[in-house]
């Protein structure tokens, strides 16, 4: 028996403790990591997998047109799953429910239309 099985075994797995998440496939900030803003172990199946994503001090998911954007040149790696960054990007970071500007506003010649 290995040392991971036999940690396995006491209690939680050492890669949730590390992470300091409260679970499986459950993300939470990090403010103090320098380049990434989220973190999350993410476990399909019996593949785990500690996923860092999003960066660190940028506002995203202003509006509408950003995340349609943002949606459009991350498809592809949306579709790949739990075990990608991009996909707990998307339903962390850019989801719906997170965009600041409820009315997307354009400026047009003048006078700003919705």
């Amino acid at each position: 028996m290995t040392w991971f099985e036999v940690l396995k075994k006491k209690g939680k797995d050492p890669r949730l403790e590390r992470a300091g998440v409260s679970g499986y496939n459950k993300p939470k900030r990090t403010p103090k990591h320098k380049t990434k803003s989220h973190i999350v172990v993410a476990k399909v199946g019996d593949k785990i997998k500690t996923i860092r994503f999003g960066q660190q001090g940028v506002k995203t998911n202003q509006t509408a047109g950003q995340r349609k954007a943002f949606k459009s040149r991350h498809a592809k790696n949306i579709k790949r799953g739990k075990l990608s960054a991009a996909y707990w990007s998307n339903s962390v970071k850019w989801k719906a429910s997170k965009t600041k500007e409820k009315k997307n506003k354009k400026w047009r010649k003048g006078s700003w239309i919705e």
